[in-house]
């Protein structure tokens, strides 16, 4: 069966009602990224790095998949399909995917301060005093800025056995994923669904310049 890897970012939740990272303003949700997404951040004021994945987990349970993420979960019935994505909801899953890789954590989880292996499923509001089994206070299971992508290596080893390539709604401007489709063999087909593509078609890249709930029936219709 063949191997399709889908590498996808904040345009994919998007049309569920999930605002992208980032405004144009360069800020999330009107905070500085760095307060809210970065271990000094954290350091500096737990309580309101707390609150802000609060509201985000808060609001992730309200949404439903939207079409993409259905009609990608679809395709597993034809091919194996593995989704790298760099979202933290868990919306590829509700969908019915079964092979998701969270390259920067996941909203719906929590982790130890002392060890980043110790993780809980986590659905309530976190707060200051909720501590894991040893008395470590917790904290959301999110790749911050300044942190090493666990999963990066993993990433890799996947992106180097695909038969096709799918991307969809992230700008690849982000590093280390940006680096992933580098790891695509040369000869594989690849496909880029973004209403406003940073690329252009090549001789192996379709680019599908749509939403991601209007470019994956492109997709499927020349995949």
């Amino acid at each position: 069966m063949k191997h399709l890897v889908v590498l996808t970012g904040a345009g994919m939740s998007a049309e569920s009602g999930i605002k992208t990272f980032r405004g144009e303003d360069g800020l999330w949700e009107g905070h500085n990224v760095m307060e809210v997404a970065s271990p000094e951040g954290f350091a500096a004021n737990p309580e309101l790095v707390l609150e802000f994945y609060n509201q985000r987990r808060q609001h992730l349970l309200k949404v439903k998949p939207n079409k993409a993420h259905l009609e990608l979960a679809n395709l597993e019935k034809h091919f194996k399909i593995t989704i790298i994505t760099q979202n933290i909801d868990d919306l590829h899953e509700r969908a019915g995917s079964t092979n998701v890789l969270h390259l920067h954590g996941e909203l719906l989880k929590v982790r130890s301060t002392t060890n980043e292996n110790n993780i809980l499923d986590w659905k309530k509001d976190l707060v200051i005093g909720d501590l894991d089994q040893n008395g470590n206070q917790l904290r959301p299971h999110i790749v911050w800025f300044g942190e090493a992508v666990p999963l990066i290596d993993k990433a890799v080893e996947i992106c180097a056995t695909a038969d096709k390539l799918l991307i969809i709604g992230t700008s690849l401007q982000v590093y280390p994923a940006a680096s992933l489709m580098h790891y695509v063999p040369d000869n594989v087909p690849k496909y880029f669904i973004d209403p406003n593509p940073s690329i252009s078609s090549t001789k192996d890249l379709t680019v599908i310049a749509e939403t991601a709930t209007e470019g994956i029936n492109t997709f499927i219709s020349i995949f």
